[in-house]
Formats: structure tokens, sequence, C-alpha cells
């Protein structure tokens, strides 16, 4: 969910084909989850991480545009209030967000990086309950609680900390960012679907990387190197090229669209909830493929944060 980005929407009451949702959210969830051990791979082979996240929003936005010219077009217009909206909106989801997940994910196991990530529903529940005067049910404390526990034991604090800081830092910007993320989008999805928002959100982004990191500048030589794929695996390689195409289309557009769909069938609180398997996932990918491996101490964290997560995600008063 959160590396992917699943799109904030207003959608329908959930349908009878409940099951079917919820496999495209686990599918979704699965894909995402491999694509953060593929990511990893690519940045310790060489990739800078501001051009993978500068290769992953410019292809996806490839992708999408090209399915939105096709369906509906129309619902690429912005009025002028709309723009800097969706700019920024695009900006904080596409740029920061990515970009700091990269800067974790290269120093931290991937699980742990997404565990610090998946915090925003928490900071979210905060802002609503401080800032917007919402009325948040009590549960948000508990969540609170047990994320800031949680996430002791998964750091270790009593051994002056076994993560990188640079790594958990990146990390909890991207959690902050993440934050941005969901509360722009509540405010602007309103009137559009949530696929021609994100390819919007994509074009800006799109637009930013080619300002300041101009595409005759990408390293394209790496494209065409052997990157050995590392951990169990490390006898074995394949071109960056074969990755990026799996980090766009695999890792991004396809995820992206069982996500969406998945919005047909579910509530988005359901696609939300069911959406937290990813970081169980990605630690369970990282473990076989790369050998990363959590202590004890460190699972019972993780699953401690999960459970404050599922605690924040429920804490806000349904919204029509």
């Amino acid at each position: 969910m959160v590396e992917g980005l699943l799109p904030v929407a207003t959608v329908t009451q959930p349908d009878r084909r409940a099951r079917t949702g919820y496999v495209m959210v686990v599918t979704a969830a699965l894909l995402w989850a491999v694509n953060g051990t593929v990511s990893k791979v690519m940045l310790l082979g060489g990739m800078p991480s501001a051009d993978l996240a500068q290769l992953r929003a410019t292809g996806a936005f490839a992708c999408l545009l090209v399915v939105v010219l096709l369906s509906a077009p129309r619902t690429l217009r912005m009025t002028r209030r709309e723009l800097p909206t969706i700019a920024v909106y695009g900006l904080v989801g596409f740029v920061l967000v990515q970009l700091l997940y990269f800067v974790a994910i290269k120093r931290l196991e991937v699980g742990i990086a997404l565990l610090i990530e998946f915090t925003a529903p928490v900071f979210v529940a905060l802002w609503a309950r401080f800032v917007l005067r919402e009325e948040v049910r009590r549960r948000v404390w508990g969540a609170l609680a047990l994320s800031v526990a949680g996430l002791a034991l998964v750091a270790q604090v009593w051994q002056g900390g076994t993560l990188d800081p640079v790594g958990v830092a990146a990390a909890f910007g991207a959690a902050l960012s993440l934050t941005v993320y969901f509360l722009l989008g509540e405010h602007i999805v309103g009137g559009r679907d949530p696929v021609s928002l994100t390819c919007l959100a994509f074009g800006f982004t799109t637009l930013f990387w080619a300002v300041v990191r101009p595409w005759w500048l990408f390293p394209y030589h790496l494209l065409g190197a052997e990157v050995p794929l590392l951990g169990n695996l490390a006898d074995h390689q394949l071109p960056m090229w074969v990755l990026a195409l799996w980090l766009v289309v695999l890792g991004t557009v396809v995820p992206f669209a069982l996500s969406v769909g998945a919005l047909r069938h579910l509530r988005a609180a359901q696609v939300g909830l069911v959406g937290m398997v990813e970081p169980v996932a990605a630690s369970l990918v990282a473990y076989l493929w790369l050998g990363e491996q959590l202590a004890v101490v460190q699972l019972v964290g993780g699953a401690v944060v999960l459970v404050g997560l599922v605690l924040a995600e429920t804490a806000r008063r349904a919204r029509s």
C-alpha cells in the first residue's frame, strides 16, 4: 500500500464481490513487497536513489498517461485552482516519499523501513484530532503508545539503537511526507477519479525530476549493466533494465491498478487495513531473497507496531 502509495479515494459501498477485492489488495501488497527487495538490489547495484525515483515516476507516468488517454482523456483537465494543489500532492507523494523510502531501504532492512513509514496513519489521526479538531476515537492514544513501544523494540533502544540513524531519519521523513500526501488527498480527490489524479501527480513528479536532473544526465549505462541479485541469489545476475521493468510495471502500475480496482468492492478503510500485509510480506521476501534477518525482539516489535497501526486506521470517525 504505502510503498506503492495507494491513492486516497472516495469510494462507493462495497458490492458482493468482496472476496475479489481482498484478493486484489493482497496481490498488490505482495507485488509491492517484492518491489522493495527489487529496489534494494538496484540501489546496491549502483543506481543512485534519486535516479531510481526518477525512473519509477517517469515510467509510471508514461504507462498511466497511455491508459487515461485511451479511456478517459477528459479527466486530465485541471482548473487553475486545482493545479498548485495537485502539483504539491505529486511532489510530496511521489518525490519525497519515494526518494526517502529508497534512502531508507538502502540503509535498513526493507521490513523495518516499511514499518516506520507505515506509521503515517498515526500522524494523520493526531493531525485530525489536534489541528482539524475532528472527533477521534480514544483508541488513537493506544495506537500512539503501541507504535512508539513497537518501534523501540525494533530499534532495540536499550542497546543504544542498532539501526542506521540516516536510514531511520529517512524512513520517518517518508512517514511524515506520506501523512501530508494522505491529508492533501482527502481535500482534492472529491471530484476526481484516483487514476487521473495519480497520473497528473506522476506528471508533475516527472516534470520536477526533468528539471532537477535532466534526462541527458541520467546514467543510462547502468541500465545495461549486469546486476548481482545478492543474498541467496548472489550466483545469479540480471541486466538492470529487467529490474527497472519490474519496478515500473509490476512494482508500480499493476499493483496500483489492482488497488484501485479493489476500491470497487471494498471500502477504503478495508483496503488500507488489508494492505498492512505489505510490511510482513516485504520482511519475508527480504529474508528469503537477501537473507535479511530480524531478531525475535524486533519481530515482536513489528507485530506491536502493526496492532497500533490498525488502531490508528480505525481511530477517525467514518466520513461520507
